[in-house]
C-alpha cells in the first residue's frame, strides 16, 4: 500500500465514523446512553422514537463500535463502548457552541445558556466544592441520578423542586446541573430558585462532560 492509499483509507474510515454520527437520533441516543446503560425500550421512551426505530439506530452505533450490549435476564442493556466516546460528544458540543457563538454576536440565542452570567465552569465548581462553599443539586430524574452523579450532589428533580425547597440549606450558594449544555432542566431550576431568593448558578456543562473529564462520580 502506498502512502497516498494509506491516507485515503484513513480518511475513508473517518468519513464512515462521521456518517454514523450524522443523524440526530443517533446523537440523542448516545447522549442518553452516556448517562448509564439502559434497555432499548427505555431509550425509545426517552427519545420519543419507536422501539423499532431505536433498535435500528442502536445497531448502527453498535456496528460502528460506539455502543455495546450485555444481557440482564431477558433484557439487553446498551452502554457506551470503551474508548474516547464521551470526549468526542463533548467536542461535538464544543464545536456547535463555537458556531452558535458567532450567531450570538448578531442575536441572542436563548437555547444556549453557557454564556449566561449565572453559569459556573467545571474548574470553578471543583474549587468551590473543595472549599465546601456550595450545595450541589442534580435536577435530573431519580433514575438518571442512580446511574451516576457528581459526588455529594442532592437529587431534587426540577419538577419536584418547589415542593422540596426546605431540603436546601439556607444562606448557602447553590449550583444546579443536569445532562449538559442543551438540557434546560438546570436553567429552569435556577430561575425558580432565584425567584425564591436563593443564590444559585448552573453548571455550564453537565454529568456526561464531568464523566468524560475522568472526574470522580458516585453511583
Amino acid at each position: 500500500m502506498t502512502k497516498t492509499e494509506g491516507t485515503i483509507l484513513l480518511f475513508t474510515e473517518l468519513a464512515e465514523i462521521a456518517k454514523t454520527l450524522g443523524h440526530a437520533h443517533r446523537l440523542m441516543l448516545l447522549e442518553h446512553v452516556a448517562q448509564g446503560e439502559r434497555p432499548v425500550e427505555r431509550l425509545a421512551e426517552l427519545t420519543g422514537l419507536t422501539v423499532a426505530n431505536t433498535s435500528q439506530h442502536l445497531q448502527h452505533l453498535r456496528r460502528a463500535g460506539f455502543v455495546e450490549t450485555r444481557r440482564d435476564g431477558k433484557r439487553v442493556l446498551y452502554r457506551l463502548s470503551k474508548g474516547p466516546i464521551e470526549p468526542l460528544l463533548v467536542s461535538l458540543r464544543g464545536y456547535a457552541d463555537h458556531m452558535r457563538a458567532e450567531i450570538r454576536e448578531l442575536a441572542t440565542d436563548p437555547a444556549n445558556t453557557d454564556g449566561r452570567h449565572d453559569s459556573i465552569s467545571r474548574d470553578d465548581l471543583l474549587e468551590r466544592l473543595g472549599a465546601g462553599a456550595v450545595t450541589l443539586i442534580d435536577v435530573r430524574s431519580a433514575e438518571e441520578y442512580a446511574l451516576g452523579h457528581l459526588p455529594g450532589a442532592l437529587n431534587i428533580p426540577t419538577d419536584e423542586l418547589e415542593a422540596r425547597l426546605s431540603e436546601l440549606p439556607p444562606g448557602r450558594d447553590i449550583v444546579a446541573y443536569c445532562r449538559g449544555p442543551y438540557c434546560v432542566l438546570s436553567t429552569t431550576a435556577a430561575a425558580l430558585l432565584e425567584r425564591k431568593g436563593f443564590r444559585v448558578r448552573r453548571l455550564a456543562a453537565g454529568f456526561p462532560d464531568w464523566k468524560a473529564a475522568g472526574l470522580d462520580i458516585e453511583m
